[in-house]
């Protein structure tokens, strides 16, 4: 039985076909980090360099600077590979500050918490 090479294989189970690339990594709290894969270990532990954190708020986004950072494996949900080639967000999103998208991020958090204490409130109704 012959073993395939490293150019027969499109799809890896091993982090290390993506090291010195610039990945994106989804943490189980939410956030989105973009950075290049640096270093990895059994535990999907990675290093991420010129790390940033992207948030997204509507329409609006802001990559936020982290730079060198470490992240613990048990966080990790998603990595995926950027394709550079491609634009990375669609044409109408708009780049703002960083005092711009935390502002966004307080007035999105404020509006789904009252939406759930309306709901809270309405449920004596019982609507199902």
């Amino acid at each position: 039985m012959s073993w395939a090479g490293p150019d027969d294989i499109f799809i890896s189970t091993s982090l290390a076909t993506y090291l010195d690339k610039k990945l994106l990594v989804f943490l189980r709290d939410g956030r989105k980090l973009l950075g290049l894969l640096r270093s990895f270990d059994q535990f999907a532990n990675v290093v991420l360099e010129g790390a940033c954190e992207r948030v997204i708020v509507g329409d609006l986004y802001c990559d936020i600077p982290l730079g060198l950072y470490v992240i613990r494996g048990e966080n990790v949900v998603l990595i995926g590979e950027l394709d550079l080639e491609k634009e990375e967000l669609p044409s109408h999103m708009t780049p703002v500050s960083t005092a711009e998208i935390k502002r966004a991020q307080k007035a999105e958090r404020e509006a789904t918490d009252l939406k759930g204490s309306m709901r809270k409130r309405m449920e004596f109704l019982d609507f199902d």
